[in-house]
């Protein structure tokens, strides 16, 4: 039986995590405010604070990012310095987390000040509004994205993400040997991290520590990248299904037709689910290869289970018109 993890669902984070894991996608420059580092983010929304300029808070989205571009920049900038430090003080009394300045814009010494005081992160990109706004967002999105960690192997394999479960010992390293000895790429092993992006893609990584490595029982902890080259690994891959390894019992049921469509729950999306009996003689990484080409095949809009059952019955009724 193997263990199911718990989901674990994120509710905020900092600006300093937000900071160093996206500042140089988001080519971000601090201006002021950093010792606010440790301010909380509590949802993946990007606020452009146009309305709240004009002293409109109603339904202002205090939590999330507030992003000033050239429009909101430019009202800033006709008003006076007293207009402007009343304006930013209502914005920093909602405990708004940080801002942001895009295409290089200077913040004005009045949004400078009020970031020094509240302790309000303030930073500055050179990114136009509408491409920070996107790459963010997806920063945003991947960083309170629902995520757990299974126990399997993820591998790419034909552009099909594939994980291995199973017990421990049952097989699943030597299977991913063979199969990225044919060329195709580990995500991870043994232990995969999956985020459910978009509420509609299950995306799994392994930890920065064993990425790239495997290991092999009897042979010991081994570097994939320096014995395959850069081609066997991959960061990240969409898992599109699950193989899970049994050991073979006399008298087990086993799927013959493949008619029986079979899914796994992971983070509320269904995973098209395989088990596949593991005996002596079986070679489980060709097993493996096919499933993963069928999957393929399947999510193209072709079954082949599906196609040879209705040749069967079109056969069936032409003998029984005779």
């Amino acid at each position: 039986m193997i263990p199911e993890a718990i989901p674990n669902t994120v509710e905020s984070i900092t600006v300093k995590e937000y900071y160093d894991r996206s500042h140089e996608i988001l080519k971000l420059d601090k201006v002021a405010g950093t010792e606010g580092m440790d301010k909380v983010i509590h949802n993946k929304s990007i606020n452009r604070p146009a309305l709240a300029l004009t002293m409109y808070f109603k339904h202002f989205a205090a939590s999330g990012l507030q992003v000033f571009g050239a429009g909101e920049m430019a009202y800033l900038q006709d008003m006076t310095h007293e207009d402007q430090l009343k304006v930013m003080h209502e914005l920093a009394k909602r405990e708004i987390p940080c801002m942001v300045t895009t295409r290089c814009i200077d913040p004005t010494p009045a949004m400078v000040e009020i970031a020094e005081q509240y302790q309000i992160p303030l930073f500055r990109t050179p990114l136009s509004s509408k491409d920070f706004t996107t790459d963010a967002a997806v920063m945003l999105d991947e960083m309170f994205s629902p995520r757990v960690m299974l126990h399997g192997t993820l591998l790419d394999i034909k552009g099909i993400g594939v994980l291995i479960r199973g017990a421990s010992g049952v097989g699943k390293s030597e299977c991913a040997l063979a199969l990225i000895e044919r060329g195709y790429s580990l995500v991870a092993d043994d232990t995969t991290y999956v985020s459910l992006l978009r509420d509609q893609e299950l995306v799994g990584t392994s930890s920065e520590l064993n990425r790239g490595y495997m290991e092999c029982r009897g042979i010991g902890i081994i570097n994939i990248r320096q014995l395959f080259g850069v081609r066997a690994v991959r960061l990240y891959k969409k898992i599109d299904l699950v193989i899970t390894f049994i050991l073979w019992k006399q008298g087990m049921d086993e799927e013959r037709t493949g008619l029986e469509e079979n899914y796994l729950d992971i983070l509320g999306m269904n995973v098209p689910h395989a088990e596949l009996p593991v005996r002596p003689g079986r070679d489980m990484a060709r097993l493996v290869e096919v499933a993963a080409m069928v999957q393929a095949l399947k999510l193209m809009g072709y079954d082949s289970a599906k196609d040879f059952n209705e040749r069967l019955i079109e056969h069936m009724m032409k003998q029984s018109q005779k």
